[in-house]
This record gives structure tokens, sequence and C-alpha cells, in this order.
């Protein structure tokens, strides 16, 4: 057998191993565990288990125009307020899950409940990794109906004209 014969043979093997090892429901059950956790740590303030969830080079996006954060930024940002046992809590409403078709990507949309600022969305894109799947990008947003949209538009437009302080 040829070395090149050798090397199609074991690249097609792992290709259907990892494809049976990934089935798209077991990774969903997965990614929602991590998501879940990924909540349940902000809302403990556990910071340790929190930034694990993100894969290195991830990015968090909050509700401000102004915060596309890297993990290291976002840690920066988030550890007085862990440190200080101060946390957040966004509970899930509803949530929906897609894996790519190779099983190594994913993303999500999820609805969420926070006290302060009443329904959130939350979106992103997760990456299997050699530590599982973690976050690679999360995106918090809060949806403004519609019929507010016009109202909101025009503050925000009046809000971006101030000088910066």
């Amino acid at each position: 057998m040829t070395c090149r014969l050798m090397c199609v043979i074991l690249c097609v093997t792992a290709l259907a191993v990892t494809a049976a090892a990934v089935e798209p429901r077991d990774s969903e059950a997965a990614i929602d565990e991590i998501l879940t956790s990924f909540h349940a740590a902000a809302s403990e303030a556990n910071g340790d288990l929190y930034f694990s969830l993100f894969a290195e080079d991830a990015v968090f996006m909050g509700t401000d125009a102004t915060e596309r954060w890297s993990v290291d930024q976002f840690k920066t940002f988030a550890e007085p307020y862990f440190s200080q046992g101060r946390g957040w809590t966004y509970t899930e409403t509803e949530r929906h899950i897609s894996v790519s078709a190779d099983g190594t990507t994913a993303w999500f949309d999820e609805i969420l409940w926070n006290e302060a600022y009443g329904t959130c969305r939350g979106t992103g894109v997760l990456s299997l990794t050699d530590h599982g799947w973690r976050i690679a990008q999360y995106n918090l947003s809060i949806p403004i109906p519609n019929d507010l949209t016009r109202d909101f538009a025009i503050r925000i437009k009046e809000f971006e004209k101030k000088p910066l302080r």
C-alpha cells in the first residue's frame, strides 16, 4: 500500500469516526448544557467557570454598541463584579440550537429574562475544541418591539450626537 493511499484511508477513517462520535442530538444537548452553565456561572459570580466556557479567541458583544470585547477585555470588565460576588442573572425562556453538518460548529439564539432589562436575546456561535464545546461568540441584545423602534432610533441618534463625557 502506498503512503498516499494509507494517508487517504486514515483521513477518511478519522472523518467517519468524528462524524459517528458527534451526533447532532448529542451535540445539541451538550451545547444546551454549556449555555445553561454559562448563565448559571454569571448569576453565581463564578468567573472561573464562566470564562472557561469561552474559546480562547472568543468575542463578547454586549447591549451597548461599544461593547465588543475579547475574552481578556471582558474578564477585565467582569472581574471586579465577580470578585465582590456580584453577577448578573439572565434566565433562558427559549433556546434554538443548530449544528453544522461536520459537527464542529454550532449557532444558537435564545430568549432570556433579566429583572432589570426584561426580555433580552442572546445569539452566538460555539466551536468544538479539544476541551469540548466552547463559546466563540456571544451577542447579548435587547430586542425592541417594532412599534417602539422609531422612537428609540430617534433617541439613540440624539444620544450619539452628544459629545463624549
